[in-house]
């Protein structure tokens, strides 16, 4: 169960860093500094967006409009590190 446990919460956080990874992307190409016409920085954002617009879109559906800023990916690192935390909490309390 331990090993378990670990792999959840691995998964979790490699999740999370994919999470930060698509923002700080998108910051990047909104502000120009990267090209998106280069293939590799292309097939980069294609790969994040596929990973993370199916996590983020039933909570984008349900923000209002803020003018532009998406703080959608902040609301599903917040819901994870909760689901985290509340597994590794249950499995304290049913290991003890």
């Amino acid at each position: 169960m331990n090993a378990l446990l670990w792999l959840i919460t691995t998964i979790i956080q490699l999740y999370i860093y994919v999470l930060v990874a698509s923002a700080v992307l998108s910051w990047l190409v909104a502000f120009n500094v990267v090209n998106v016409r280069n293939p590799i920085v292309s097939q980069i954002g294609e790969f994040l967006y596929r990973v993370t617009e199916p996590a983020l879109r039933p909570i984008r559906n349900l923000l209002p409009n803020l003018g532009g800023v998406d703080i959608s990916p902040i609301i599903l690192i917040l819901l994870l590190l909760f689901v985290q935390k509340l597994i590794t909490d249950l499995y304290i309390q049913l290991a003890f």
